[in-house]
């Protein structure tokens, strides 16, 4: 495998990149699992996405960044709430955060919130850099299944339905981010 430098050090980051403009659903590690994700504001490829995973699209999806800045446009925030935030992250710390009214139901679901993070982990926060967006992250698996820990769970569980896998290793975290409110403080995920 040849390997070929760009801004982000790693010509997969770049291929998975370019998967994700292209409308393109892509598998990658994360803190604790493997995330599925793709182009939030392309409908056709959250839509597949949610087909994949056999999940209800009411019940929203998050959006993972490198940085603050990437999610600043679809989030409504105070100079207190940005503080508290920045607090956590980068880090498996997903926020439930008002969302901009533009922000489509495809990604809050039957909510006024949208569920935010910006990762610690090197390889998504390259891709989100090289994409210069913020992504889908859910949990590659059908829904109801154990998340995918590894590259050869997510070849098993999803043959063939998703277009690119960045192969790394997860961070280490045992289970799935903390989900907070960010208007209540109260948990609804515990990490």
């Amino acid at each position: 495998m040849t390997k070929h430098k760009t801004r982000s050090g790693r010509w997969p980051v770049r291929q998975a990149a370019t998967c994700l403009h292209a409308g393109g659903v892509i598998a990658y590690p994360t803190e604790a699992i493997y995330g599925l994700g793709c182009d939030p504001l392309n409908l056709e490829a959250v839509l597949r996405l949610l087909s994949i995973k056999q999940r209800d699209p009411a019940k929203g999806l998050i959006l993972i960044a490198d940085n603050i800045q990437r999610l600043l446009p679809f989030i409504k925030i105070t100079a207190a709430q940005r503080k508290t935030l920045m607090q956590s992250w980068p880090g498996p710390n997903t926020w439930l955060v008002p969302a901009q009214d533009w922000v489509p139901e495809w990604l809050t679901g039957q909510h006024d919130t949208l569920a935010v993070r910006v990762t610690a982990h090197p390889l998504v926060a390259a891709l989100c850099r090289e994409a210069e967006m913020p992504i889908v992250s859910t949990s590659a698996n059908l829904s109801g299944h154990p998340p995918a820990r590894n590259a050869l769970q997510v070849r098993k569980g999803l043959a063939g339905k998703i277009d690119f896998l960045l192969s790394g290793q997860t961070s280490g975290q045992h289970r799935p981010s903390m989900i907070r409110d960010l208007k209540s403080g109260k948990v609804i995920r515990s990490g």
